[in-house]
């Protein structure tokens, strides 16, 4: 069996399982980056080879300890289930999360970053995102038909673990959603790439870094930053806890609680 061949059963075997396509692409990209690592078919690899990997990836890459779980994640995926052989999970250990506190940025600090903009796409881009909690992921493939303006609020449709929910749409965000639509004209959707395709989550950081660096703003902060900043910004307006974890789409409120550290 070549890569192509074992990559293409591993996308058979996540549709045939009602994967969601993030889950399915980080399967697919894992194997894809595991195999070419080597130089060979995964069927010509086994536990050694993916424990050698995996050490490559903490010791040389220095990959974060989320990544690399992931990557264990894709291993067992690949070998247990598409390639029909198990490997000894006890020789592949997790490794322990530690999550750190993120910066949060203050509002002025939020608005500042907004003004920095240097075009009305990056804008809109990153006020809908702090404006109604979006992930990246989220952002990226929202459409046009997302916006319902009659009602104030923003549809995510298959967002983390395939939920659907709906977001707060604001007035500001409206406004500003409104004159890009009337600039760029998007008919599906809703943020495009210069050569006319849907932005990339990599394509959203950069912008979110490029306004970051023009404002000046010195702390650690990323796009999902701005989630961060608008779950803590509607706890000190006093919006119930409870609320905001519908609004996030968490499933548990101590995953909120995190956001609100």
């Amino acid at each position: 069996m070549t890569q192509e061949e074992i990559l293409e059963k591993i996308r058979y075997h996540c549709e045939l399982r009602g994967l969601s396509k993030w889950t399915m692409q980080g399967y697919y990209q894992d194997a894809k980056r595991f195999q070419a690592h080597f130089g060979k078919p995964a069927t010509k690899l086994g536990l050694q080879d993916v424990q050698s990997d995996l050490h490559y990836m903490h010791t040389e890459r220095h990959n974060a300890t989320g990544t690399i779980n992931r990557v264990m994640s894709s291993m067992r995926f690949l070998y247990g289930i598409v390639l029909e052989k198990p490997l000894d999970l006890s020789k592949l250990p997790s490794h322990r999360n530690y999550r750190s506190f993120p910066d949060i940025m203050t509002r002025e600090e939020v608005e500042t970053l907004f003004a920095a903009c240097d075009n009305l796409r990056d804008k809109t881009i990153l006020m809908t995102t702090y404006g109604a909690g979006l992930r990246i992921s989220e952002v990226a493939n929202l459409k046009v038909s997302s916006i319902d303006s009659a009602n104030m609020q923003i549809l995510i449709r298959n967002g983390k673990g395939g939920k659907d929910r709906y977001a707060l749409l604001s007035q500001a965000n409206m406004d500003i959603l409104r004159e890009y639509w009337l600039a760029y004209r998007p008919k599906d959707y809703l943020f495009m790439s210069r050569n006319h395709r849907p932005m990339s989550t990599r394509s959203i950081q950069e912008a979110f870094n490029k306004a970051k660096a023009l404002a000046g703003i010195q702390k650690k902060a990323t796009m999902h930053t701005l989630r961060h900043c608008f779950a803590t910004h509607l706890l000190e307006d006093g919006v119930n806890i409870y609320h905001i974890k519908q609004l996030l789409g968490h499933t548990n409120i101590s995953t909120t609680c995190f956001y609100l550290h």
